[in-house]
């Protein structure tokens, strides 16, 4: 729920981290009027909240809480040692990876099911786990070998380390970005690719993601206007990551686009500015219906989807809680869709519709 639509009593249902590890809130925590206020000023554009109604699930991630918390603080640091050292401690950032590659073939049958919740000077850091999370399991999908998924998991992660010489104030700037600004941001792949090419221990190959990340399919992008298969693989599949977290994450010039909207736009660019197969394979990991999302069936009832099918994307497990009716059921169950051949769903419900289904029960 938008930080903007809390009200105090509100149950936090996902506890909110920074990038350093610190809780900021506690899955559990009854929200005041003091805490949302706190949320708002520090950035946190959004909250899990309990629902009484809709009830508690469990959501699977591709990869851990712990794990995603520990990868971000490592890229936190690396940052930080980086501009206070000019050094950086590539073995860390490597064994970092390695875990990520290893809980992603081990969860490979779990879909993306969900955006973490960010703060904005957190966004970089988050951003960067999120790429190689999102570039690591596109390369499983297209058959990559271990030594490959490493070379693209480095890569992934460092792919925006340029920024750490691009002032902090056009990073985040909520405005326009000047000629100037804008032509300064463009500099962030090649400053990238010079840092990470003084260490023998990142291949050539990692290197060139952080070079090409902003090159597209059509010759359009920078620092090199390169076109097609002249862009390595590698750093085709990080552009395509790169765009879909982007788009998913609240900025301070924009809110985040929703999903259904994030997939119809990498759909648009695919074959323009994406290689098409990388759209297609990162695709192919995104819940279409994610856990959490209320939905609408072609019999008329509403539920709210507690678990996914891979092999059936848009027939996943909903719990059914409100009839045709729109009446609240009191003999709330779960049905498969992939087990139904003649139910399915018709469309997502948006708040405004759910927080009125929740008036009138």
């Amino acid at each position: 729920m938008l930080v903007k639509d809390l009200q105090p009593g509100m149950v936090v249902a996902r506890a909110i981290f920074t990038s350093d590890g610190r809780i900021l809130l506690h899955s559990g925590m009854v929200l005041t009027a003091n805490y949302i206020g706190r949320l708002d000023q520090i950035g946190v554009n959004s909250v899990y909240i309990r629902d009484e109604i809709f009830g508690d699930f469990d959501i699977q991630d591709v990869v851990s809480e712990e794990t995603r918390i520990e990868t971000t603080k490592v890229m936190r640091d690396s940052f930080a040692r980086l501009e206070k050292k000019h050094s950086l401690n590539i073995q860390i950032v490597k064994q970092t990876v390695d875990g990520i590659i290893d809980e992603l073939l081990m969860n490979r049958n779990i879909m993306l099911n969900l955006s973490d919740i960010r703060t904005f000077d957190d966004y970089t850091f988050a951003h960067s786990v999120n790429v190689c999370i999102l570039s690591v399991m596109t390369g499983i999908t297209m058959g990559y070998n271990h030594l490959q998924l490493s070379e693209l998991g480095l890569g992934s992660l460092l792919h925006d380390i340029g920024k750490i010489r691009v002032s902090i104030d056009i990073l985040n700037k909520p405005g326009d970005l000047t000629r100037e600004e804008f032509m300064e941001i463009k500099r962030h792949p090649r400053y990238g690719f010079e840092i990470l090419r003084d260490y023998n221990e990142v291949s050539l190959l990692s290197s060139h993601i952080a070079f090409q990340h902003h090159e597209r399919w059509d010759g359009q992008g920078y620092p090199r206007s390169l076109a097609g298969e002249d862009i390595h693989k590698y750093a085709r599949i990080v552009a395509v990551a790169d765009i879909y977290d982007a788009l998913l994450a609240d900025r301070p010039y924009r809110p985040s686009y929703s999903l259904n909207q994030t997939l119809t736009i990498l759909k648009r660019m695919s074959g323009i500015y994406l290689d098409p197969a990388c759209v297609t394979a990162l695709i192919s990991n995104v819940a279409v219906y994610p856990v959490g999302t209320v939905v609408e069936l072609n019999t008329g009832d509403i539920g709210i989807v507690v678990d996914v099918n891979r092999e059936y994307p848009a027939r996943p497990v909903v719990r059914i809680v409100f009839n045709a009716g729109k009446k609240r059921l009191t003999n709330v169950h779960e049905v498969d869709l992939s087990k139904l051949s003649t139910v399915l769903i018709t469309r997502s419900l948006g708040e405004a519709e759910i927080e009125s289904l929740k008036g009138k029960s």
